[in-house]
C-alpha cells in the first residue's frame, strides 16, 4: 500500500483540538485497515490513565516462557505471561516507558527522576529491580534501549525535546551524550526505538513527527523521517515507536498516531517509506475489545507459540471504558503482513 492517493485525501483535514489529546477528533481522509486483536493482558484494576508502555522479553531458552512487561505510571511495573496473565508486580515508583535488551530492562521513573534497571532470570522468569540511575534531569518521559559498541545503552527522552544517551558498563552508567531532537512547538518527546544493526535511534516528537539520529557519529544531528503535516497518517500525539526487525536491513517501523486510534507502518530502511495504516478491532470471537488512544507499543519479530511471525503489543486506553482497568492488547504480526501486503 502506497500513499499517493492518501496524501491527496489528507489535504482536506477536519480536526477539533482541545487542551488534551483525549479530546481531539480526527477525520482526515486516511484509510486504515482493520486488524483483529488476538488476546489481551489482565487489566490494571483502577481508574485513571494508568497503563502506558509495553515491552516483550523473549526467553532465550524457551520462547513459550517469554514475558510482557507493562508500565503503570501511578505505581510500577506489571509482568504478564504469554496468555496475558499477570505473574508479578514491582512497586518501584511511577514508571512511564520500558524497553528490553537481552535479559536487561530499563524504565523511565519520573517519581525519582531516574532510569530504573531490572534483570530477568531465564530459568525462573523472575523480574528483579536492580537499581535506579539518577538522570540529573527532571521527569524522564520515554525510554528505549539499544546496543552500541557491544555495550547496552539507555536513551531517556524529555518533554523539552532533549534525549540523553547513557552507556552501561557493568555496574556503572555513563552519560555519553545529550542531543536536542525536538525542534517545533512544545518539543515534547516520548516514544523512541533503537535499530542496533543500523546504529540509529528513532524518536517521536508528539506534535510534529518522527526523527532519527545516527548513534555512531558523535557529531550527528537529528533528521526528519515523517511529519504530521505530510499526510501519511500521523497525528498528534505521535506516541509509541517500535521495530519489526527482519534479515539484513528489512523490517518495519511502527508508530502510534494516538488521537486517531491508528498505527502507521514504515519501511525500516531509509528512506522509511510509509507502507500502510492499521486500526485494531475486537477479536474475532468478541472476547477482546477494540483498541483506542494507544500510548506505548512494542513489536517483535521473534517466533512465539501461535505467532510464528511475531507480535505487536499496544496499550489500550479503554477496556472498554476510557481510563478504567486499562490493559495491553496483542496482535498477530502475520495479520499485519497479510492486511498491508508486506513482504514475509
Amino acid at each position: 500500500m502506497r500513499f499517493s492517493a492518501l496524501a491527496l485525501a489528507a489535504a482536506s483535514v477536519l480536526a477539533l483540538t482541545a487542551c488534551e489529546t483525549n479530546d481531539v477528533w480526527v477525520d482526515d481522509g486516511i484509510v486504515a485497515t482493520p486488524i483483529a486483536a488476538s488476546f489481551e493482558t489482565d487489566p490494571m484494576i483502577g481508574t485513571g490513565d494508568r497503563a502506558d508502555d509495553p515491552a516483550i522479553w523473549i526467553n532465550p531458552q524457551d520462547a513459550s516462557k517469554s514475558l510482557i512487561l507493562g508500565t503503570n505510571k501511578d505505581e510500577g511495573l506489571h509482568v504478564y505471561d504469554l496468555s496475558g496473565k499477570e505473574t508479578q508486580f514491582l512497586d518501584v515508583g511511577r514508571l512511564n516507558n520500558v524497553d528490553v535488551r537481552g535479559n536487561l530492562a530499563a524504565a523511565s521513573n519520573d517519581e525519582f527522576n531516574a532510569t530504573s534497571l531490572f534483570t530477568i532470570d531465564p530459568d525462573t522468569g523472575t523480574v528483579t529491580h536492580l537499581r535506579d540511575v539518577p538522570t540529573g534531569k527532571d521527569e524522564p518521559y520515554g525510554i528505549c534501549m539499544g546496543t552500541l559498541d557491544d555495550n547496552p545503552i539507555v536513551i531517556p527522552t524529555y518533554k523539552d525535546g532533549l534525549i540523553q544517551i547513557w552507556t552501561l558498563r557493568g555496574e556503572t552508567a555513563e552519560l555519553s551524550r545529550s542531543v536536542q531532537v525536538g525542534q517545533f512547538g512544545p518539543k515534547q518527546l516520548e516514544g523512541c526505538v533503537v535499530d542496533d544493526a543500523a546504529g540509529l535511534v528513532f524518536v517521536g516528537e508528539e506534535e510534529h513527527g518522527i526523527w532519527r539520529l545516527d548513534l555512531r557519529d558523535p557529531d550527528s544531528m537529528p533528521e526528519i523521517v515523517d511529519t504530521i503535516a505530510a499526510g501519511n497518517g500521523l497525528v498528534a500525539d505521535v506516541e509509541g515507536l517500535s521495530l519489526w526487525v527482519g534479515e539484513g536491513t528489512s523490517g518495519y517501523l511502527v508508530a502510534s498516531a494516538q488521537a486517531a486510534d491508528r498505527y502507521v507502518i514504515y519501511d525500516r530502511a531509509a528512506p522509511h517509506a510509509p507502507r500502510g495504516v492499521i486500526t485494531i478491532t475486537e477479536s474475532e470471537d468478541g472476547s477482546v475489545d477494540a483498541v483506542s488512544h494507544t500510548d506505548g507499543l512494542d513489536v517483535s519479530s521473534a517466533a512465539l507459540p501461535g505467532f510464528p511471525r511475531g507480535v505487536m503489543i499496544v496499550q489500550d486506553d479503554a477496556n472498554p471504558v476510557s481510563e478504567i482497568d486499562q490493559n495491553f492488547k496483542v496482535i498477530d504480526w502475520a495479520a499485519v503482513e497479510a492486511a498491508l501486503g508486506l513482504e514475509p
